[in-house]
């Protein structure tokens, strides 16, 4: 069976074109077909036909009759768009031809294809001297013709390059601007006049297939349709929500959709790249982070008014104050309580005898039973306290919100399409309200996500989430946005501190094979937190000076050390030159947020700032040997997902004296 893209017909085809997919798709394994697909481009041609020697084929299939091959049938229909057989196809395939560099469209050969006409007549009506362009008729769509299709192939052997050219014309719905990626510049590519880039056929696959059935068509079997990529960072997996995004929108223009995330410089991000891609922002799309989802649709009455969050510092002193009361004479640290509490609020609402029972898989500390009991009633103590107080951490909006839906308080409405970018950052009981705002039956749910972090990360499975993810799921290993030489320092930083053995779920090891060379990341040792800002200031006004743009500048911070970031910035370079991405839509500025808020965004270059901190709180002794070991591979993870956020150049900065593993990596002197 051939690779074809889509593997299933999309939309309403005519039936001799659903007849034509269905031979391509029979022909033997080495064949690559494309169907044309580009809803806002249907003056086309129907099939890119490849063959195993990379020599091409162009098939336009003509609708016609065997009444319209006859000459007095022609005259008949003399105004109809069929009046000359064949003219119309004919007609398809020169104009696209005359889209391709000359020398390449000579060696394409085009094919008129008619399922309703016998090749006999046929030759009566096909023009002479048509060397490039063949008519074939309903004999040739027999599988017992497949023989005859491969003498077709008399064109030249084409280079991927040339392959790359001709599909940036026949899948347009595929080409990914230079502006919406931070690739290092291909010169191959360049000189061959390619500026723009394609998405590779496992995107592309992940962009197109099952685009059809979850929305039109009922299926009884399951509450909706579910779609899940799990990729390697800079794997492409927001391109493939956003490309996903704009088909199904062209198609089906008249559903709901709604893009979902976990932070507001992700979601501005993805609104942003969604308009450059589409060139616009249609009504029925609805970009939100989830917890701004909620405070949208939050109920009105006195019993359920909003609640502005505790930000981190008064959160820490009612943790403080009930760990000092509960858990002091106890082997759990306050740093426990923090964690378990936010694990807690993840998971959907349970009562005292499931928390004593509950899987904790992931948390990176045990608790025996009566240390659960003592954890429950501390739990418990906090948020007495905080309503005591008529205060709301950040994990109480969901489950107000799944309470709130539960009491019938709250109506959600419901989508035809809900799309969810960095899933791993979905906690369960997000999930469980997601289930409830696609449409059943006919809804689609698509999921894009890196299974290195968040909730994947510490060992969950989309099962766990509630969501089946069986059959349903592509992993994409292939890196495109960084260099060989940083993502090599990432993986190897991975690998070095968590070795396989000591974490329950292993990373989705990236294919390092044929990635672009680069530079190696830099380490630039400075002796105090000023001095840092000094430095990164320093470098970033010196890249500006040369001309680079500011917009290509990302700085993401450890901690809590952005503010002095930004205002060093922009008393060097003017106001506005510098902003966080969680409070303003980046224009041409520099981009500085904490690590948390990075995750999803890209550069070319990044700045790594603060990771002292992170060590630093590893060696906490009041930290117990489990606390250590969970603290490490979060901070990993968060050091892995920032390293991979630089498309073409990482600097890191660190205050004080170089962990081992650093100085090993980079080479520090």
């Amino acid at each position: 069976m051939a690779q074809i893209i889509p593997a299933s017909p999309v939309g309403s085809l005519p039936p001799e074109v659903l007849r034509a997919f269905r031979f391509f798709k029979a022909l033997p394994d080495d064949f690559r077909v494309w169907h044309h697909l580009t809803p806002w481009d249907t003056e086309a041609p129907d099939f890119l036909v490849l063959n195993p020697e990379n020599r091409a084929l162009l098939v336009k299939v003509s609708t016609q009759t065997d009444t319209d091959s006859h000459p007095t049938a022609q005259m008949l229909l003399m105004g109809d768009d069929r009046t000359v057989l064949g003219e119309v196809q004919e007609s398809v395939l020169k104009a696209f031809l005359a889209k391709l560099a000359p020398e390449l469209a000579l060696h394409i050969r085009t094919i008129v294809l008619f399922p309703n006409i016998p090749n006999k007549h046929l030759a009566a009506n096909q023009p002479e001297n048509s060397e490039q362009t063949c008519w074939l008729g309903q004999e040739l769509l027999q599988a017992i013709s497949q023989p005859a299709w491969v003498e077709l192939f008399t064109g030249k052997r084409l280079r991927e390059l040339g392959i790359e050219y001709i599909r940036q014309y026949f899948t347009p719905e595929s080409v990914v601007p230079a502006t919406l990626t931070v690739r290092t510049p291909d010169g191959d590519r360049q000189r061959a006049g390619l500026t723009d880039y394609l998405l590779d056929s496992q995107q592309e696959q992940a962009v197109k297939n099952d685009l059809e059935l979850p929305i039109e068509q009922q299926n009884a079997s399951k509450d909706f349709h579910v779609g899940i990529i799990n990729g390697v960072a800079g794997s492409g997996k927001t391109l493939i929500l956003l490309y996903r995004l704009r088909l199904l929108h062209a198609l089906f223009p008249s559903k709901r959709f709604l893009v979902l995330t976990h932070n507001r410089p992700l979601i501005r991000d993805l609104k942003s790249r969604y308009k450059r891609l589409s060139g616009d922002q249609p009504r029925n799309i609805t970009w939100e982070t989830f917890n701004g989802f909620c405070r949208r649709h939050w109920p009105k009455g006195d019993d359920c008014q909003w609640t502005d969050p505790l930000s981190k510092s008064p959160r820490d002193m009612f943790i403080q104050a009930v760990w000092e009361k509960y858990l002091s004479d106890t082997t759990i640290t306050a740093e426990s309580l923090d964690t378990e509490l936010d694990w807690f609020k993840d998971q959907v609402p349970m009562q005292k005898a499931e928390y004593l029972k509950v899987e904790r898989k992931g948390r990176g500390f045990r608790l025996y039973q009566e240390q659960r009991a003592k954890m429950w009633d501390a739990m418990m103590e906090y948020q007495n306290q905080l309503k005591a107080k008529n205060c709301v951490d950040w994990g109480d909006v969901p489950r107000r919100m799944w309470n709130f839906v539960n009491d019938g308080k709250v109506s959600l409405p419901v989508y035809d399409v809900v799309l969810i970018d960095e899933a791993q950052f979905f906690a369960p009981i997000w999930f469980d309200i997601v289930r409830r705002i696609v449409k059943p039956k006919s809804g689609h749910l698509f999921i894009v996500a890196d299974p290195t972090q968040g909730f994947l990360g510490r060992g969950a499975s989309w099962k766990s989430l509630g969501i089946e993810a069986r059959g349903r799921t592509n992993n994409l290993r292939r890196s495109y946005r960084t260099t060989h030489e940083i993502l090599n320092f990432a993986t190897l930083f991975y690998r070095k501190r968590i070795p396989k053995n000591d974490s329950d779920e292993d990373i989705l090891e990236p294919d390092l094979m044929n990635m672009p060379p680069g530079v190696l990341p830099v380490l630039l040792p400075v002796r105090s937190s000023q001095d840092e800002v000094g430095v990164v200031t320093a470098e970033i006004v010196a890249l500006h000076k040369s001309g680079y743009p500011l917009q290509n500048l990302l700085v993401l911070h450890a901690e809590y050390g952005v503010d002095a970031l930004i205002e060093s910035i922009n008393r060097h370079l003017g106001d506005g030159k510098a902003v966080d991405p969680k409070n303003a839509t980046p224009d041409d500025c520099v981009r500085v947020t904490t690590l948390n808020a990075g995750t999803g965004l890209e550069s070319p270059i990044v700045f790594l700032v603060g990771l002292n901190r992170l060590f630093e709180r590893e060696q906490s002794l009041r930290l117990s040997e489990e606390e250590v070991d969970r603290l490490m591979l979060e901070n990993t993870r968060k050091v892995y997902m920032a390293a991979t956020r630089a498309g073409q150049r990482l600097v890191i900065t660190y205050v004080g004296v170089l962990p081992d593993i650093l100085r090993e990596l980079l080479n520090a002197g």
